[in-house]
């Protein structure tokens, strides 16, 4: 029996639905095959429901979907930010230091589209976890796909820290703008920090 194609916002409530009566993680090839799309798709739509403030987390054996009926916590915005390699950990441990969680980074690709892997950062200990697992060379960080830009969704306790996040990643040097939300595209002017 055939699957009728499912558009992209049926598709995600889908995946909500499966995950919410999910007892355990479901892999993103098994996401995949259910909605008959490519994984790449399931990547995609994780982004965008993470960025609705659904609460879910990707670990090694798939997705799960946290606090199955809490809401959210806390204010999130989307940064748009730059910088070198070598800058990753002062980057990481600005948001981390002033209470900032980075759920993720995304680029967007002139051919490819959005391409976005879960980061879930919220501690020095996470902080060099990545690192490590950059510095085991099995991969390169997104961002040297578009020349160093790329995007992460930063959730904080509270606006007035999402304000204080962006004015030190600004002074920092790396800030080039603030989204909203994953549906508004206009960014705040930070010149004047």
């Amino acid at each position: 029996m055939e699957r009728k194609k499912l558009t992209g916002e049926s598709r995600r409530a889908e995946i909500l639905r499966i995950l919410k009566q999910s007892d355990e993680a479901v892999s993103g090839s098994k996401l995949a095959k259910e909605m008959g799309v490519s994984r790449q798709v399931i990547v995609t739509d994780m982004a965008l429901l993470r960025a609705e403030r659904n609460d879910i987390i990707s670990t090694n054996s798939g997705y799960v979907i946290s606090g199955k009926d809490e809401e959210p916590k806390g204010e999130r915005r989307i940064f748009k930010v730059s910088h070198t390699d070598e800058q990753i950990e002062s980057e990481l441990s600005a948001i981390v230091d002033l209470g900032g969680t980075v759920l993720d980074v995304f680029i967007e690709h002139k051919v490819y589209g959005t391409i976005s892997a879960p980061l879930n950062i919220s501690s020095k200990r996470d902080i060099q976890n990545f690192l490590a697992d950059l510095k085991s060379g099995v991969s390169t960080p997104l961002k040297n796909i578009t020349g160093n830009y790329h995007y992460h969704t930063i959730e904080a306790k509270s606006e007035q820290v999402l304000e204080e996040i962006a004015s030190s990643l600004k002074n920092m040097g790396f800030l080039i703008e603030v989204r909203e939300s994953a549906q508004t595209y206009q960014a705040k002017d930070y010149s004047t920090l």
